[in-house]
């Protein structure tokens, strides 16, 4: 298949012959398993459409947690990833702009005393969230006084919430919600604690110029509505397709 891009920068992408794309099953905006049991969802469309432009195949290397798969990028198992921008996680990789964004939220018991988001931070208090998710790196900086509780991946986070008996989750609001629904008797506090930046990135060995080219395919998807079209067939509510870098 014939690309537009030079053929170094296809060569910087595919050291395998192949692009490898890190998936991370933890994060239901992104990505998730079908009736078939195969990966679907936006990252796995835009991974696609990426070997598309490129002019190779796409391997899908799928993860359970965002922490394995950043890690498969910083390792270069894998030639790009989808990740939440965070500073720690810029240790090795090269971020493009955000495609989406996503609400990160609080939920508790419905009996707790607990009302508003700024009341969470308190001596005493235990937050459970999914250990290396965008929300550990996050509230690892900014909580100064409550206590850090870490599940084993982000859609364990509310179950471990009730069986360790934790006062507050953490994660993804459309995970929050569901489990809510599901369970019973939680309830999610109103607004959003941060904005998670969901972007693409790759090891920061590849070089300038595919960083770039990387970047311009974001914008592209974008401003083309591919990633407003992904959200949409694949159901998502909630996220919105990120501005114009």
């Amino acid at each position: 298949m014939s690309t537009a891009l030079p053929a170094a920068t296809v060569g910087a992408f595919t050291p395998t012959g192949r692009l490898r794309a890190s998936i991370n099953l933890g994060n239901p905006i992104l990505a998730g398993r079908g009736a078939d049991g195969q990966p679907q969802g936006v990252s796995i469309d835009l991974a696609r459409a990426f070997a598309q432009r490129l002019g190779v195949e796409v391997e899908l290397v799928v993860f359970d947690t965002a922490g394995k798969s950043v890690d498969a990028v910083k390792a270069e198992q894998a030639d790009i990833g989808f990740f939440a921008i965070d500073p720690l996680r810029g240790e090795g990789i090269r971020f493009t702009a955000p495609y989406v964004l996503i609400e990160g939220c609080y939920l508790v018991r419905d009996g707790s005393p607990l009302q508003d988001n700024a009341e969470v931070d308190q001596a005493g208090r235990t937050v459970m969230v999914g250990k290396g998710s965008a929300y550990d790196l996050y509230l690892t900086r900014e909580l100064k006084a409550a206590t850090i509780l870490r599940a084993p991946s982000s859609p364990a986070v509310v179950q471990s919430f009730v069986d360790e008996n934790a006062e507050v989750a953490a994660g993804v609001k459309q995970q929050l919600e569901a489990d809510a629904a599901r369970l019973g008797g939680l309830r999610l506090l109103p607004g959003r604690f941060m904005v998670i930046q969901q972007a693409m990135g790759t090891p920061a060995s590849r070089g300038a110029e595919a960083q770039a080219a990387l970047a311009a395919f974001v914008e592209d998807m974008k401003a083309s509505g591919f990633v407003a079209e992904a959200l949409q067939r694949h159901g998502i509510a909630g996220a919105a397709v990120a501005p114009a870098a």
